[in-house]
């Protein structure tokens, strides 16, 4: 598990102060700070028509997104594609510690890629702390 700086402590505790929901699970990627919350609580994490995620994005001033946090290894297709989303890939193959992502076309791996890779490195270290494995992308 990766070490929480004060910036995401701070996050951590407006998601709690607004939505009373407790999670230890925040990312960047792609510029939106991504929220992974026990899936029997995004609803409320969400709020009635969105109303929690706006006030969140009003006091951070940057986008805001709740998932619901994968339950094990079994689960990270559906994790992974809700990071990424909207950008699509074929699919996930776990091999020998390493996650692989099948892309499916060039359009879809320049955007999980991002320029100068920073999408990617962002997603390694998602990936690296949530289930302990490599990433790769195809």
């Amino acid at each position: 598990m990766a070490t929480l700086d004060m910036q995401t402590i701070r996050y951590l505790n407006l998601l709690d102060k607004i939505t009373h929901v407790k999670t230890s699970k925040c990312f960047t990627y792609n510029n939106t700070l991504i929220f992974a919350v026990p899936k029997a609580f995004v609803a409320q994490a969400v709020g009635d028509h969105a109303y929690n995620i706006k006030r969140m994005q009003e006091q951070i001033g940057k986008r805001v997104r709740v998932i619901a946090q994968a339950e094990g290894v079994e689960d990270a297709n559906r994790f992974v594609s809700d990071i990424v989303s909207p950008t699509g890939f074929k699919g996930i193959v776990i091999h020998q510690n390493v996650l692989t992502v099948n892309a499916g076309n060039m359009q879809n791996k320049a955007s999980l890629l991002g320029r100068n890779k920073m999408r990617f490195a962002e997603l390694e270290l998602i990936v690296k702390d949530t289930f302990g494995f490599e990433l790769k992308i195809i």
